[in-house]
């Protein structure tokens, strides 16, 4: 970037604000655009950086098509119109990975994925942590990756979680290890098909030394050129660039090659989705050849995160298990067809486009029950009535309490409710998170009435 004096920064959320202090500090005359007419961190510009030019409540076009430099925000789309006018002008447009992996100087470990993303990017770093590196782990998750060199930390191999929108503004990842972890349908409001938002994610292997696939895709086997591939699956591995499960005296065992890892059983985490996310994880630190024993005390020590399948209670044979981070079909999929008692489902929210026809194929008879809610509930509803019994409700509330007394009523075996929406939450709640801490509060609002 050393060309450049001048930059535009659009979006004056978290990543923006990271990038103003890091041009900044770099000299550089620093310009900042948000279409909100008063953005959070606003007042906290004004502050620190007296000297950023500062435009609310819309972009400037003119100004746009004057920047030689645009650094674009992850939740702003390339095909906004100002946007477009200034790159047909011939800016140079990017996001902040592309800034960071410029300016960083270690190994890059490169993430990607529509589901479990997050899950892999965190235990990779603790697997790297195990085996003595100090590990950056930013992007999509933690940290804002510009934060790091501004704040001179001191880091060993970086660790990315990168999302289609981060992957759109970056032209070459060069990561010494780069996954995709799997490709469902996702952010379908924003790309106009699933092979454009494929497209989007295949930018993480521009540059890559070693990929790591999912075995058996042939679709994303094709997005990459790679000089080394990595595989995982469930299967038996055939080769020592394959990683998967083989049985041996009738324990299954986490296998590189014809290398025993660990035992299946010793993995904490719910599903055997997770175990491909742990297999995927051993593929990314393997050109690091860190000790295996410490690759598997760093496995067995992870808990997971908080709304990934997190069991949050367990009373009178109902195990209550928080997905709210599946916001899209293909993370419901996997955790309704990684769950073997019955299940009854909560789902709904804002469907960013998706076809929720797409689900049939995970309806199996486990699952009793489907109550649906949110502004895309009824289109829900629509879509899988006859596939199973469902029921409408309106609140987070009403379906933890519907569900408790359809479990306690109408099951004589073990069951799972499951919070797992296969949408965003915008509608109802600031985030996934929200969500998710508000379906755990009520479920402890419903063992407190007297549930135990």
């Amino acid at each position: 970037m050393s060309q450049y004096q001048t930059a535009t920064i659009l979006g004056l959320g978290v990543t923006g604000f990271s990038v103003v202090r890091y041009l900044h500090g770099l000299g550089f005359d620093v310009t900042v655009m948000d279409t909100r007419p008063a953005p959070l961190l606003a007042s906290e510009l004004k502050r620190d950086f007296q000297d950023v030019r500062l435009v609310l409540g819309g972009f400037d076009t003119n100004a746009l098509i004057e920047s030689s430099l645009i650094i674009i925000s992850p939740g702003i789309s390339l095909a906004t119109p100002e946007v477009r006018e200034a790159k047909r002008a011939g800016a140079h447009i990017v996001g902040d990975i592309e800034l960071f992996l410029e300016a960083n100087s270690q190994p890059v470990i490169a993430i990607t994925g529509s589901n479990g993303k997050s899950t892999v990017t965190s235990l990779v770093g603790e697997m790297c942590e195990a085996g003595g590196l100090k590990a950056l782990v930013a992007g999509n998750i933690g940290l804002p990756v510009l934060d790091a060199i501004t704040d001179n930390v001191d880091y060993q191999v970086a660790v990315l979680e990168l999302s289609s929108f981060q992957l759109e503004t970056t032209n070459t990842v060069s990561a010494d290890a780069a996954a995709i972890l799997n490709v469902s349908a996702d952010h379908l409001d924003r790309y106009d098909s699933m092979g454009d938002y494929l497209l989007a994610k295949a930018r993480i292997f521009r540059g890559t030394r070693q990929a790591v696939l999912p075995r058996h895709d042939a679709q994303l086997e094709q997005v990459t050129n790679a000089s080394t591939k990595l595989s995982f699956a469930l299967d038996e591995p055939a080769n020592d660039s394959e990683f998967g499960v083989q049985r041996v005296s009738g324990t299954r065992w986490l296998h590189k090659g014809k290398q025993r890892l660990m035992k299946l059983r010793d993995v904490p985490l719910m599903g055997l989705h997770n175990i491909k996310n742990v297999l995927a994880a051993f593929a990314l630190v393997d050109f690091l050849s860190l000790p295996v024993t410490s690759l598997v005390s760093a496995v067995e020590s992870f808990h997971g995160l908080p709304h990934r399948m997190q069991t949050i209670a367990n009373v009178n044979h109902i195990t209550w298990v928080n997905d709210s981070k599946a916001t899209n079909i293909g993370a419901a999929s996997t955790a309704l067809l990684n769950i073997e008692s019955d299940i009854i489902w909560i789902a709904g929210g804002q469907g960013k486009g998706a076809d929720f026809s797409e689900l049939k194929e995970a309806i199996t008879s486990q699952i009793k029950l489907l109550l649906v809610l949110g502004e895309d509930g009824a289109e829900l509803h629509d879509a899988l009535y006859g596939s199973l019994p469902i029921e409408r409700v309106e609140t987070m509330r009403e379906a933890v309490f519907m569900a408790s007394d359809y479990a306690l009523n109408n099951s004589s075996r073990d069951t799972v409710v499951l919070l797992s929406p296969a949408c965003a939450s915008f509608d109802m709640y600031q985030n996934y998170e929200a969500r998710g801490d508000d379906f755990s509060s009520l479920v402890s609002d419903w063992q407190m009435r007297g549930a135990v």
